[in-house]
């Protein structure tokens, strides 16, 4: 996709992100929010990466990286633009941010429900580990 397009969101876009996500992504977050999204543009303006193409929005990542991990998060594309390497070109992208600021490996969070997306990561290098769970507790009701 040689007209393809992978930058950082800009705060301007935080409705219409929310909107592809929506549409496009599976799950959800307790971040999806305009002040969720906000936050996270304010804290790192560019871990959000989104994929444009004829300027329209067609696929989105999350790199974050806290100094100690490179988390990848959202990983989105739009349905109709599916199987042309749009999440190849925005894995890349993100790997080439955290290769640049020192990370020396990259976790992603993947639904278990969501056998479409394992098979993007396994094409991508990236492997399950089996012996991690992730474990929560929400923050909001404190």
């Amino acid at each position: 996709m040689s007209d393809l397009i992978v930058r950082p969101a800009e705060p301007t876009e935080v409705a219409a992100l929310l909107d592809f996500w929506a549409r496009a992504a599976k799950g959800t977050s307790v971040s999806d929010d305009v002040a969720g999204v906000t936050r996270l543009l304010e804290r790192d303006p560019e871990a959000l990466l989104v994929a444009e193409q004829d300027d329209e929005i067609v696929g989105t990542l999350i790199a974050g990286w806290d100094g100690w991990r490179a988390s990848l998060y959202r990983l989105a594309v739009a349905p109709e633009y599916r199987r042309r390497g749009i999440a190849a070109a925005l894995l890349r992208a993100a790997e080439r941010r955290f290769t640049a600021l020192g990370a020396r490996r990259a976790d992603a969070m993947v639904l278990d429900a969501n056998p479409e997306a394992h098979l993007t990561w396994q094409a991508s290098g990236y492997e399950r580990e089996e012996q991690w769970r992730r474990w929560v507790k929400p923050l909001t009701e404190l």
